[in-house]
């Protein structure tokens, strides 16, 4: 376990499938004061540093080859690296994509760690991503679905399944900021006792 136990910290962490609503919910999260950690900047960032193209194939591609060459918990490894550099006591991880990513970071944080799945079907996914628009995005439920099929062989499904709490994702926009921010002042740091 990291000197990260001895701050009395909170990390959460986000998975889903793409287009769920994680984003929304990290934006919920940094509006309460949450640091945020994306595993998926994390693996832009290294992608833009080797001059991968960065559209949803070439991205994917470079993530499934660090994964391979690094172990599958490699992205995880290195969000935690920025973690442990930074002082924050309410922490979120958004786009834990497996059952060793999950594992990393139950080891490394110990009790503080709980993980959030969000839940959405895929149309209201699909209408979610296109408006987005972001330059790795998909641009059509063809595209999504060979998205969500390389993200399953990474194991997100079985990483929805560990999750502790499940937020599910299907009335409007309101009701699901409430619903996440009812979750997450249960869990901060400094909600009161122990995280």
């Amino acid at each position: 376990m990291s000197d990260t136990a001895e701050r009395n910290i909170r990390v959460i962490g986000f998975t889903g499938m793409p287009g769920a609503g994680k984003s929304e919910a990290v934006s919920v999260a940094r509006s309460m004061g949450f640091e945020i950690f994306s595993m998926g900047d994390v693996v832009r960032c290294a992608a833009s540093g080797r001059r991968v193209p960065l559209d949803d194939p070439s991205v994917g591609a470079f993530a499934t080859e660090e994964r391979r060459i690094h172990g599958k918990d490699v992205w995880a490894k290195r969000t935690a690296e920025k973690i442990r550099a930074d002082g924050s006591r309410n922490i979120v991880i958004d786009g834990i994509r497996s059952i060793d990513e999950i594992d990393f970071f139950r080891r490394e944080f110990g009790r503080d760690f709980v993980l959030i799945a969000i839940h959405t079907k895929s149309e209201a996914r699909l209408d979610r991503i296109l408006k987005r628009a972001r330059e790795d995005d998909v641009r059509s439920m063809r595209e999504l679905e060979n998205r969500d099929t390389r993200e399953l062989g990474w194991g997100i499904g079985s990483a929805i399944a560990k999750a502790d709490i499940m937020v599910v994702n299907d009335s409007t926009l309101e009701e699901f900021r409430e619903r996440v921010k009812e979750t997450l002042l249960s869990l901060k740091a400094d909600a009161g006792g122990s995280p």
